[in-house]
């Protein structure tokens, strides 16, 4: 009994020996022709490109295929092409320098401030105006709101009249197009550089620009702008002054007129003064 259940054990360890090295030698000679097929498949791309490129367009059709399938959204995948904002990281280090302080002084993201401030170096270099200013303007006249609409009809980044210069907006589309940030700072600088060449200095286009050409007292327009064109100058020029809130300038009613005043206007005891539109008869 005992040998019979011996030769019972042993024969179980030979068939289990047997299979056990039949297992190994079929895997190893299976990895030995995948290893080969790789290698062959590998030599045949090489030789034919073409077989590469089919095989790659299938390999991505399969990955598309097998993609779940986007949320369905009302977003549009062309909405960033109506955005006005760029990294400040691309702009020249002095343009990034102003674009952050003026970020941090107006609680406006960097973004699309970094548009403005590119557009504005831009329309500086064309104009011979400094693009400081044209920013000091921006800052003192909306706090960099491109919607900002003043009691008596200024709109935009630039607070430009748009009744008033209505004509300048035509090649753009409209005057809707005050508040598009860039259109409405165009059309500001060209108000600007009439505004400067009637009064022949840059002070007296300011009070042009304010409304303020005929009257004896801007409310101090002229000097905000001026003295925040000379820090956004501090900060181009790699000093950072002070940030300070900002103050709101209340723009002059205008009444429009062909030629400036020859001389100031005195209001009668009681009264208000006469306030001037902005160069409404130059075209």
């Amino acid at each position: 009994m005992n040998k019979a259940f011996d030769a019972t054990a042993r024969g179980l360890r030979t068939f289990v020996s047997d299979v056990a090295d039949g297992f190994f030698e079929i895997t190893h000679n299976g990895f030995a022709l995948v290893g080969l097929a790789i290698v062959f498949a590998a030599l045949a791309l090489v030789a034919r490109p073409d077989l590469r490129q089919t095989g790659e367009e299938q390999l991505m059709g399969w990955l598309q295929s097998r993609k779940p399938a986007p949320e369905v959204t009302d977003l549009e995948p062309t909405a960033i092409e109506r955005t006005t904002a760029a990294s400040p990281g691309d702009l020249p280090k002095q343009q990034a320098a102003v674009a952050y302080w003026l970020s941090k002084k107006y609680s406006v993201a960097a973004e699309p401030l970094s548009v403005l401030v590119a557009e504005a170096y831009n329309i500086g270099k064309r104009t011979k105006l400094d693009p400081t200013l044209i920013l000091a303007i921006m800052a003192v006249e909306s706090s960099f709101n491109p919607f900002a609409q003043s009691h008596v009809g200024a709109q935009g980044l630039m607070q430009v009249m748009t009744r008033v210069h209505g004509d300048k907006y035509e090649s753009a589309g409209g005057t809707l197009t005050a508040f598009d940030p860039v259109t409405n700072m165009r059309v500001g600088v060209k108000v600007l550089q009439e505004c400067i060449s009637r009064a022949g200095s840059l002070e007296g286009g300011l009070r042009y620009y304010v409304g303020a050409a005929n009257l004896e007292d801007d409310g101090g327009y002229a000097n905000k702008v001026m003295a925040e064109h000379e820090r956004l100058l501090q900060v181009a020029n790699g000093r950072a002054p002070s940030v300070q809130p900002p103050r709101t300038t209340v723009r002059a009613q205008p009444i429009p007129i062909v030629t400036p005043a020859p001389a100031p206007i005195k209001a009668e005891e009681g009264s208000e003064p006469a306030k001037v539109a902005l160069l409404s008869a130059v075209s």
